[in-house]
């Protein structure tokens, strides 16, 4: 499984897509935990709290305190 991470900013609480950063990674293992602290350790986020949302298919991470989303998509 291929992890798929876009890092962008918002606007009215929606993504905004004014600046957009991607990365992608492989994680060691399948667990939300895991896939959320590399998420957010390659977007440069580590240490800020956030609340992250599992909808199945992917993750939603919304650092509290800043107007940027970061959304984690499977291959």
């Amino acid at each position: 499984m291929k992890a798929f991470v876009t890092h962008t900013d918002t606007f009215g609480g929606e993504a905004n897509y004014g600046w957009v950063k991607r990365y992608e990674f492989v994680p060691e293992n399948d667990s939300q935990r895991s896939i959320t602290y590399h998420a957010k350790k390659l977007a440069g986020m580590t240490g800020v709290k956030a609340d992250t949302y599992d909808y199945g298919d992917g993750l939603t991470i919304k650092p509290r305190g800043y107007h940027q989303v970061i959304f984690v998509d499977f291959e």
